[in-house]
């Protein structure tokens, strides 16, 4: 999901920024270590967060540097389509033999053929890429020069630590990364993730003990909810300034309510204001699941959010 879409880059963006902590605190920055971490049948990755919450994964596209959001909220690997030319990334002719299309949130985008994907000491190899045109792409996204969806992390089992700023993938097929005794000693809550049939995952959560589920998407920059379900258990909402871009170009204006009694699975969030919107039926309906709210990067990073793809659990304390 994209965020806030602003006209004019530095005046707006301060106002965006103060409404925004009228919501929820920004992730701020901090210093980080030499080197990733050591782990045996395993290859890390850092990531860093840009203005926004942005968590973001230097890489590198046929030997070219580029920025790509980690997403997973989206299935897939999306460029951008004037910076993918300028890789010499094109979409594929007709007599190539790969899929020449696909749909994302209703557009038909085109598909082409990346010779080598990197990042950190981790190949990728080739790939196949959706490519966006970068009129889609708001104002505040200038840094980002794509995404890398949830399909790309599954593939390698990865394990997504929003607080540590790390990314494990799996490079041994017999190894595996069991982080549930490690989980129960540093005092994590384990919480099972559920991969829906249009691909999207989600979690359990109860608001008043009313039980629905959380669509868990890194490329938010907030935990969103959707204002019915407030309303319907007397939660008072104040308006901000915050609005919210959806990839298919509708926004929405975003309240902000503050939630006592947030449980995700059996973990219990500190009592903190979150966003609230009345979110559109597509984001809503995740296959064949109704979900009442975006579980966005802030409480992630918060709560030491840990998203792993081996075991299907996601971590927080």
């Amino acid at each position: 999901m994209t965020n806030d879409k602003i006209n004019s880059k530095q005046v707006r963006r301060s106002h965006l920024v103060l409404a925004l902590a009228a919501v929820i605190p920004a992730i701020a920055p901090s210093v980080e270590s030499a080197g990733p971490p050591y782990l045996n049948g395993f290859k890390a990755v850092r990531v860093h967060y840009s203005p926004l919450n942005k968590m973001m994964m230097s890489v590198r596209i046929n030997g070219q540097p580029a920025n790509l959001l980690v997403d997973t909220g989206s299935n897939q690997i999306i460029l951008d389509a004037a910076a993918a030319d300028s890789w010499g990334i094109k979409p594929s002719q007709r007599n190539l033999r790969y899929i020449r299309s696909t749909r994302v949130n209703g557009q038909e985008l085109p598909v082409a053929f990346a010779q080598n994907l990197s990042a950190g000491n981790m190949s990728f190899g080739s790939l196949l890429v959706a490519l966006r045109d970068s009129k889609h792409r708001a104002a505040q996204d200038s840094d980002v020069d794509g995404i890398l969806g949830l399909d790309f992390f599954e593939r390698y089992k990865a394990a997504i630590n929003c607080r540590a700023k790390l990314v494990f993938f799996r490079t041994d097929r017999a190894q595996k990364m069991d982080l549930r005794p490690v989980a129960l000693e540093e005092k994590f809550t384990t919480i099972p993730l559920r991969r829906e049939r249009n691909g999207a995952l989600t979690v359990p959560c109860s608001i008043h003990g009313q039980p629905t589920r959380l669509l868990v998407d890194t490329g938010s920059f907030i935990t969103i909810f959707h204002e019915p379900l407030l309303k319907a258990v007397g939660i008072p909402v104040e308006a901000t300034r915050v609005s919210v871009h959806f990839p298919s170009g509708m926004s929405r204006k975003v309240s902000a309510g503050r939630i006592g009694d947030l449980k995700i699975g059996n973990f219990k969030t500190p009592s903190a204001k979150f966003g609230v919107a009345t979110l559109p039926h597509f984001t809503l309906l995740q296959g064949d699941t109704v979900v009442s709210g975006i579980l966005g990067m802030e409480t992630l990073y918060k709560c030491h959010g840990i998203i792993d793809l081996d075991s299907m659990n996601l971590f927080l304390k």
